[in-house]
């Protein structure tokens, strides 16, 4: 897509400046510009979909683990044969 911007002369003065330092064409850079600017408007995700991976994790169990956690304790560090 070719799009038309019109500058204003001290922008576009610092525009060639950044350019020519970072060895970019102005396409590169402004496409790098909005690239950024637009990311900065995605939505964080929340605590949940950060942690949804690691939810119910504890299910793994069936029963009380609460009552039996020694016993579950044994299992996870001396192995299975544990009792």
């Amino acid at each position: 897509m070719t799009l038309s911007v019109q500058l204003p002369v001290a922008l576009e003065q610092k525009l060639a400046a950044y350019c020519a330092t970072h060895h970019l064409t102005e396409n590169e850079a402004i496409q790098q510009a909005l690239k950024s600017l637009l990311a900065q408007d995605s939505p964080v995700p929340t605590p949940y979909e950060l942690g949804r991976d690691g939810f119910g994790a504890d299910r793994v169990h069936s029963g009380d683990i609460a009552r039996e956690s020694k016993q579950l304790l044994r299992m996870k560090f001396r192995g299975s044969s544990a009792g």
